[in-house]
Order: structure tokens, then sequence, then C-alpha cells
């Protein structure tokens, strides 16, 4: 489960869909690995990922936020408009996290929905890698544009859409290139998977969920989530310098099919 969440959480194939699927057609009912203690572990681990493999950046980005904060200025400093971009896109995410999570949970978490999202998800990534002749970076974004990426990314929420598939699609829409759009979708994923890690746990803590905590199956996972995690953005990120995202979207359409030839067999 942690290898499947670290290279779906990164790959626009969709993590939440697939950590519904894999217990689901292998059969596995284990209560701790659908925990809330296990999903929380899993986060951190894609979380990690995120931060060490982009820790030049962050080293950047972080202090020129807070700079920005003292100073009450962005100014014409490249790292403090960057850094307030990324502020930008999470701002739909929290408002429709906070709205609906809960509602999306218990409602939305059927395989054969989940099917029917990878196909939408993988039309949308098809049309919008094909959309525009444009070649532009993550700089040229305006924070209006940065605010349309995060509301595409809050749609992620459902399983199956794929918060990297959904925002990679929005930045191709925008016109950057392939590389462009994942590192800035990889970017603006750090506060979202920290807040919903924080959001879990916060859960945890006040025992809405009663379940024994298995020490060493959260370390491994974690640990999974971690190496498979930094192998998924390296990967995506070399593949997308010069190949389409077309194997994306077949694979989600080859998952689509055998999910739905499965549930709806007798």
């Amino acid at each position: 489960m942690g290898v499947v969440q670290g290279f779906t959480e990164f790959l626009p194939i969709s993590s939440s869909g697939h950590l519904i699927l894999v217990p689901a057609l292998l059969g596995w009912d284990d209560p701790f690995i659908r925990s809330l203690a296990f999903s929380v572990m899993l986060h951190m681990g894609t979380l990690v990922a995120l931060l060490l493999y982009f820790w030049r950046e962050w080293a950047s980005l972080v202090p020129a936020f807070f700079a920005s904060l003292r100073d009450r200025s962005i100014g014409s400093d490249p790292d403090r408009r960057m850094a307030w971009l990324l502020a930008v896109t999470t701002i739909p995410a929290i408002v429709v996290g906070v709205a609906f999570n809960d509602i999306i949970e218990t409602n939305v978490r059927e395989p054969g929905v989940v099917a029917v999202l990878l196909v939408v998800g993988a039309g949308i990534l098809w049309v919008a890698d094909r959309w525009s002749s444009l070649a532009r970076e993550m700089a040229s974004l305006s924070y209006r544009e940065a605010f349309g990426i995060g509301a595409a990314q809050a749609l992620a929420l459902f399983p199956g859409v794929s918060r990297s598939g959904i925002s990679i699609s929005a930045g191709r829409f925008l016109g950057l290139t392939r590389p462009a759009a994942a590192r800035f979708s990889f970017l603006m994923a750090a506060p979202i998977i920290a807040g919903a890690g924080a959001y879990e746990a916060v859960k945890l803590v006040r025992g809405e969920e009663a379940v024994t905590i298995e020490p060493g199956v959260a370390i491994v996972g974690f640990l999974a989530a971690f190496v498979s995690g930094v192998a998924a953005i390296h990967v995506l990120l070399r593949w997308l310098a010069g190949h389409r995202l077309d194997i994306f979207v077949w694979y989600r359409l080859a998952v689509a099919a055998i999910v739905l030839i499965w549930f709806l067999s007798p």
C-alpha cells in the first residue's frame, strides 16, 4: 500500500482511487491498512519525498514567503512571487476540503465510481496535453491562473480524478510546458498533502477511529511511500522532458476497464 501511495500520488493516475481499488481487487480487508493512522503515515511518506526532492526550491521559497510577510512586500523577488503563487493554489483546496471532505469520503468511495472518474480524468488529460502550443514556464503564471490550477486541484477530492493529473492538465490548458506543469503540480502538492495529513491526524487524536496501531507496519508503509514517491517524481519529470502524457491516459483507461468488468461481473 505504501508503494501504491508513493507512485500514484505523483503519477497522474489517482492515489485515492488506487488505495480503494487495490484492497478491493485483492480481497484485502485488514482494518489497519484502511485506518486513519496508516493513512497519516502514507501521507507523511509522500510529503517527506516532496520536501527532500525539491529541497533547494523549498530552501529559497520558505524564507522568501516569510520575508514577504515581514516586509509586507513581494517586490521584484521571483522567489517571493513564486511562494505566493503556490500559497494562492491552496485556497480552493482548503475551502472545498473543509466543506466537503467528509461527505466525499463517506459517499464516493465505490470502485465503480472510481472507474468512471478514471475515464473522465483520462479524457481531460488527453485533451489538455494537446490543447496549447505555448511553452510557458512556472514564473509566467498570474495569481488568477494559479488560483485556477488550485481550483482544479480541489476536484481531486473525488477518488479517481488524481491530484497531479488534474493540476498538470490545468497547467497544460494554460500553456505550461509538460515539465513546468508537473513541477508546479509537485510544489503545490506539499502544503496540501501536509494539510491532509494534519487533518487526519487531528481526527485520529480525537479518537474518531478505534484501531490498534501496528508501529512496524506503519513504518514499513511510510518508508515504502517515501522511496516510491521519490522514484515517481524523478521518473515523471524525466519522462515529460521528451514524451506526451499518453501512457498515463491509456493506463487509466485500462484500469477502468478492468474494474468495470470486475464490478459488473456476477
